[in-house]
């Protein structure tokens, strides 16, 4: 229905990406729920603020991308959503994630290339002047809804 819509995460306003504030807070390893439920919470407000504008009733499957340099993860947005959208318009949706990979752009060779962590060098130069182009991101792709 409605594709490519940011989350309304506070940090979020003029990147339209979330924010990996709450991830930084963690001890590495550890896995906390809080951003994740803060993130499925800005879902849930813009299914509800576009119901409002596309007069439906029931969102019954909801498509999120995540980027994989996103510090979101996965298993913990699987949990917060099923809880966030107990007895709301969303209760009962399926909910598929799209991982995107992390992609850069070198500056030193002009190349778009693929990478697997932030602050790596370019696999095609060895550079280390890349600039992000994707992965970091979370967005909604799709709604299904009645």
């Amino acid at each position: 229905m409605a594709s490519g819509w940011a989350l309304a995460h506070p940090d979020a306003a003029e990147s339209g990406r979330a924010s990996r504030a709450a991830g930084a807070m963690r001890r590495p390893g550890e896995r906390g729920r809080m951003h994740e439920l803060a993130l499925c919470q800005s879902v849930l407000s813009t299914l509800a603020e576009q119901a409002s504008i596309h007069h439906f009733d029931r969102v019954t499957t909801v498509r999120l991308e995540i980027g994989a340099l996103s510090c979101v993860s996965p298993e913990a947005i699987e949990f917060c959503f099923a809880a966030v959208t107990r007895g709301t318009l969303a209760d009962g949706a399926g909910l598929e994630l799209i991982r995107l990979p992390g992609q850069a752009w070198c500056l030193e060779c002009d190349a778009t290339v693929a990478i697997d962590e932030r602050h790596e060098a370019c696999p095609r130069c060895g550079g280390y002047r890349l600039r992000l182009v994707q992965g970091d991101e979370m967005r909604i792709k799709d709604l299904e809804v009645v």
